[in-house]
């Protein structure tokens, strides 16, 4: 089933133009949000950044585009589902909703909403074998727009088919200076003693929500200390732990890079505290 603005349609019967601007030209914003308990997990968190998007990308905002009235577009496709599961996974775009080639004729938008069903509510910390490794083939222009969820993500594919190729989990990805800012499908943190650090906005990585509240996690506990600052891919190897984040997943420990192997002591506690963070809402 999906959500078509605000009707709710069968997959096979939902359809959209190929003259879609998402389609055609990446024109398109989205949110992808763990919904637990007929309830999206930080949706606070997602609705702002999903304004904050359209306006950099100078979407016209509907009068109804409330957090209430998205929140309930997406739960009334969650009920809509002859399903049991504890948790879902939904992923809400936006588009702009006209013809026109780069310039489009108006900046009125519309949206979709799609979910799926996952197997757990809570975040839990995966013990298996993750190995990454640097994808080096294309670098990211840190700006604005780097740090959107926008359809434009075909480095990230491609890098994601490298992955595969080559028998990695993950890969990270470089900017022009070559700094190491994010994974292909989340935030990196790097753990070195009580230190943990991830790259900052301005090296270009995705504003993440799970990157957001692990750094209001980091910054009010006494045992750690946050350092928000350029990544060399020198200090990989250097780091006791490294851990990616994104909101389906929670945090996943890396456990090899090259020759380099990992503890994920520090991640088992972020990891905790990411738990007790959701059920306190």
């Amino acid at each position: 089933m999906i959500n078509v603005n605000g009707i709710i349609f069968e997959d096979s019967k939902a359809k959209l133009s190929t003259l879609n601007r998402g389609f055609a030209y990446g024109d398109a914003v989205f949110e992808t949000l763990k919904i637990n308990n007929n309830k999206p997990l930080f949706w606070e968190s997602h609705y702002f950044r999903l304004m904050a998007s359209m306006r950099i990308l100078r979407m016209e905002i509907p009068m109804n585009f409330t957090p209430e009235f998205l929140e309930e577009q997406i739960m009334s496709l969650v009920n809509s589902l002859s399903s049991n599961a504890v948790s879902y996974r939904a992923k809400l775009t936006v588009f702009r909703d006209s013809e026109g080639y780069y310039t489009p004729e108006t900046n009125a938008v519309s949206f979709t909403i799609s979910v799926s069903e996952l197997d757990s509510d809570i975040y839990k910390i995966q013990d298996s074998y993750y190995e990454i490794e640097l994808f080096k083939d294309y670098l990211i222009a840190p700006n604005l727009l780097s740090t959107l969820k926008t359809n434009n993500k075909v480095l990230n594919v491609v890098g994601s088919i490298f992955a595969k190729e080559n028998n990695y989990n993950n890969c990270l990805l470089l900017n022009n200076n070559k700094s190491v800012i994010e994974a292909l499908n989340g935030n990196v943190f790097l753990v070195k003693g009580n230190t943990i650090k991830t790259a900052p906005l301005r090296d270009g990585c995705l504003k993440g929500i799970i990157r957001e509240k692990l750094i209001e996690i980091i910054s009010k506990s006494s045992e750690y200390v946050l350092d928000e600052s350029s990544i060399s891919p020198f200090e990989l190897q250097k780091a006791d732990e490294i851990f990616i984040t994104n909101v389906i997943q929670g945090i996943v420990p890396v456990t090899k890079y090259r020759k380099k192997t990992y503890t994920s002591e520090v991640s088992k506690v972020l990891l905790g505290m990411l738990n007790t963070k959701l059920r306190l809402g």
